[in-house]
């Protein structure tokens, strides 16, 4: 089985935060089914890794318009899901 591969559309990290949002999507991926289970996910995980207060949302379809803290924001695709994760607040 090939490993799904993610397309990021925009982002303001650092090369290995992204790589980390990847890996972490693709974890969550594995385990859970259910978007709000994916999402909680990788939440709990960056919160984990670089401190709070980070957001996710994950979903097929979702329009976002939103502030976030310089060099803490990705927006990909992975699995025909959209991912987005920010740190704010």
């Amino acid at each position: 089985m090939s490993e799904v591969k993610a397309i990021i559309k925009n982002a303001d990290m650092s090369e290995g935060m992204q790589q980390r949002s990847i890996d972490c999507a693709r974890d969550a991926m594995t385990q859970f089914n259910v978007a709000k289970e994916i999402a909680a996910y990788i939440k709990k995980e960056f919160d984990s890794t670089y401190g709070p207060i980070w957001h996710c949302v994950v979903g097929r379809q979702f329009g976002s318009y939103l502030t976030h803290e310089a060099r803490h924001f990705i927006f990909f695709y992975m699995n025909q899901m959209a991912i987005l994760i920010f740190k704010a607040g």
